[in-house]
């Protein structure tokens, strides 16, 4: 049996507004597994992040981190949070810190490194993800694409058991996507632990083991990343239809779509959802 990493348990977050953004799930990540969550804006992806990295609360559910519950009033919160890394989708760098001092900073006030020790273990992750030239960069002269890639070094440095990716190309101009992209496939080959919320379906399918899709605050289906290929949902046919057409494999063209008459759910070739022709 695989090692669990994540354990989620009948999972719900109620915002104060009333918005019952996640309605009972539950799903498990096992050791250098890499899933993907994939869904609709407003779905209730990025909540079930920031549940279990504690950013909010949960109204109801369990989380488990190596069978160890870690949403409970006696959780050490920042311990937890070197446990779990987290990669976010507008980087959240320090602006007056160099490449090198943003990825420093938790090893030496968390892990409490020496500052050589912090430094060495530092350039030896933004080797890793190429950027090891840009040490003395300030995030202001980066790109988009350096500035995530220095984000997931910074997450990398702290040795978590799982990493925690919300959307990670989003903030990101179409030619910069593809380096972040092959740095987080390289971890996937490693073998890192991974829960990745993401709109690159084609990316999810490639290189996710599991594909886990959400649909108004539930898991309507979940599977391996041949899923994507061949959903059983009328849900996610209906998603996936709504994408790009480059995306969309064609099979669920012609389940989608009568050939005789021309009508059903076809890709609009902007992402904005599905029309009916």
């Amino acid at each position: 049996m695989p090692d669990k990493v994540l354990d989620v348990e009948d999972l719900h977050m109620i915002y104060s507004g009333g918005v019952h953004a996640v309605r009972g799930i539950s799903f498990d990540v096992n050791q250098g597994e890499s899933v993907a969550i994939i869904g609709s804006s407003g779905s209730g992806k990025s909540t079930v992040l920031r549940c279990i990295n504690r950013l909010i609360e949960p109204t109801e559910g369990e989380i488990y981190l190596k069978g160890e519950q870690i949403n409970t009033p006696h959780t050490d919160v920042n311990n937890l949070r070197s446990r779990i890394g987290m990669v976010f989708q507008s980087f959240e760098l320090f602006a007056h810190l160099k490449v090198l001092d943003n990825v420093t900073l938790g090893l030496r006030h968390v892990r409490k490194m020496s500052k050589g020790e912090a430094e060495e273990w530092a350039m030896s992750v933004l080797e890793r993800v190429d950027m090891l030239d840009r040490i003395d960069a300030y995030p202001g002269n980066l790109s988009g694409g350096q500035k995530q890639r220095v984000a997931i070094a910074r997450a990398l440095a702290m040795r978590p058991e799982v990493l925690l990716f919300d959307e990670p190309t989003s903030a990101l101009d179409p030619e910069l996507i593809g380096s972040v992209l092959e740095t987080i496939r390289g971890l996937a080959d490693e073998g890192m632990t991974m829960l990745i919320v993401t709109h690159e379906i084609g990316f999810a399918r490639d290189v996710a083991d599991r594909v886990i899709y959400m649909d108004e605050g539930v898991v309507a289906e979940e599977g391996p990343s041949s899923i994507i290929n061949n959903p059983k949902s009328e849900r996610l046919k209906k998603f996936l239809s709504s994408l790009h057409e480059d995306e969309v494999p064609e099979q669920i063209h012609e389940e989608l779509v009568d050939e005789d008459t021309g009508y059903g759910y076809v890709p609009d070739g902007k992402g904005d959802g599905p029309r009916v022709r």
